[in-house]
């Protein structure tokens, strides 16, 4: 049996239409390209629906919640609450259809092409009985999550982080395998929610290789949310019964859960894409290795954005690296510049970091920092919150900012100043003489900016 092809040709062939993949085709076809746009699962990938926004839809709920009760214990009702908070998720992400965002990008004149793409060689990619023809590849099909060796997990009752942000349970009991961002932020949506929950990190922070200032605060947080945070164990074994399941941790003790959520990061999705028809093979990281334009190496039609570069893999990076993309793609000379590439983590207060984040250890480089704690600020003491901390680290030889990291309320919000000073190399000198409104968190940039201008005056 022969099997008919129909074949297509594009200017420009997307493999995957998550954050990055929406704003390409979108872009492209405003400037006159031809542009197909090839997805197996949803449009607009996993943020929308199962990542970045219900995660905030639930941790926002959490909070507004864990507030009433502080005001008014007689008003918990964990159930009542955590459905209630499903059910503005929910609405948020449309129930997880995607067929608004579909509508839009087909009105637009984008070939929305539902199914796995596969490249079968240089300016061709097939999609089940379609033949894509391009003249340029772009390869943008995002991450997945990891899932540990560990014994007996397979057959035990687990969630991966998208499983948890789209379940409309409320387990009792939950063990967090992971103490990255995702693992954060999950713990206290559930402990704030009346779930009794484990977090295990394997290594001797969370938040990984955030200025471990900032990392010692956030763990404070959790606990003061109930949260039982172990660092540097690991879960070794897992034992399942009817209705819960036993985990054996490293500090030689176990606990009994109904859920395990595995949030152990993610790697990037090249399964079965065919990169082998162009020679394409991944880097140590699995994966795919560009320039600073986002091109593969050796291999002037293909692009790639988002989470497969392996570098920052945030939805506001594979946004930026789209752009980048575009603008190559419509006859620009444009690369990118990560050093000032901003990082979140949502908890309730928020972490937020941009550039190098590093610690004492920092003189060893020729580096030097400067903290304040948010509780000498006027914002903090109107406010109430005092578990805050500002941590600034400046290249003394160049006299700029090189990084920032934070805890505190809105600090997501407010770091952004570093993410420009840093971006743009503005001195330090510059940096010291800029006011700020009073009372605000923004002020608490002034006297650690002073700190370390003035640290470079005496070097």
């Amino acid at each position: 049996m022969v099997i008919k092809v129909s074949p297509n040709t594009f200017d420009v062939v997307i493999l995957g239409a998550g954050s990055a993949g929406e704003v390409m085709s979108s872009q492209l076809v405003s400037a006159g390209r031809s542009v197909a746009l090839v997805e197996e699962l949803r449009v607009g990938g996993e943020c929308p629906y199962v990542a970045c926004m219900p995660s905030k839809v639930m941790l926002q709920s959490a909070h507004r919640y864990h507030e009433a009760v502080d005001t008014n214990p007689t008003s918990q009702d964990h159930d009542a609450a955590f459905h209630h908070a499903v059910n503005l998720r929910d609405e948020i992400t449309n129930h997880l259809s995607d067929q608004k965002a579909a509508s839009e990008l087909q009105a637009s004149g984008v070939d929305l092409v539902r199914g796995r793409g596969r490249i079968l060689g240089p300016g061709v990619v097939g999609v089940g009985t379609r033949e894509l023809r391009w003249t340029d590849l772009v390869i943008s099909t995002g991450s997945r999550p990891i899932t540990p060796n560990i014994e007996g997990l397979a057959s035990a009752p687990t969630w991966t982080s998208d499983e948890a942000l789209s379940t409309t349970q409320r387990p009792r009991s939950v063990l967090i395998i992971g103490g990255g961002p995702v693992g954060c932020e999950l713990a206290q949506i559930f402990a704030r929610f009346g779930t009794t929950t484990t977090l295990v990190e394997g290594g001797a922070q969370l938040a990984g290789r955030e200025q471990s200032q900032v990392a010692q605060r956030l763990a404070e947080v959790l606990r003061g949310d109930g949260v039982d945070v172990r660092l540097d164990t690991t879960a070794q074994q897992v034992q399942t019964s009817n209705d819960f399941a036993r985990v054996q941790l490293s500090d030689d003790t176990h606990v009994d859960v109904e859920r395990i959520i595995i949030a152990t990061g993610r790697r990037p999705t090249t399964d079965d894409l065919g990169l082998e028809a162009l020679g394409i093979t991944l880097n140590e990281a699995g994966a795919i290795s560009v320039d600073a334009h986002c091109r593969v190496n050796d291999h002037p039609h293909v692009w790639v954005a988002g989470d497969i570069t392996g570098i920052a893999p945030f939805t506001h990076t594979a946004n930026y690296q789209a752009r980048i993309v575009v603008a190559n793609l419509l006859g620009e000379n444009r690369a990118a510049d990560y050093t000032a590439i901003p990082r979140a983590i949502y908890t309730d207060p928020p972490v937020a970091s941009v550039g190098r984040n590093v610690g004492p250890e920092s003189s060893n480089e020729g580096l030097i920092t400067a903290t304040l704690d948010l509780g000498q600020t006027a914002r903090a003491a109107i406010d109430g919150h005092s578990n805050g901390i500002l941590v600034l680290t400046a290249d003394p030889k160049k006299g700029v900012l090189v990084g920032a990291a934070a805890i505190g309320p809105k600090a997501d919000e407010w770091l952004a100043e570093a993410s420009l000073a840093i971006r743009a190399e503005i001195p330090l000198s510059v940096l010291a003489d800029v006011v700020h409104a009073f009372p605000t968190y923004g002020e608490a940039f002034e006297p650690t900016l002073r700190d370390l201008n003035d640290q470079i005056t005496n070097i």
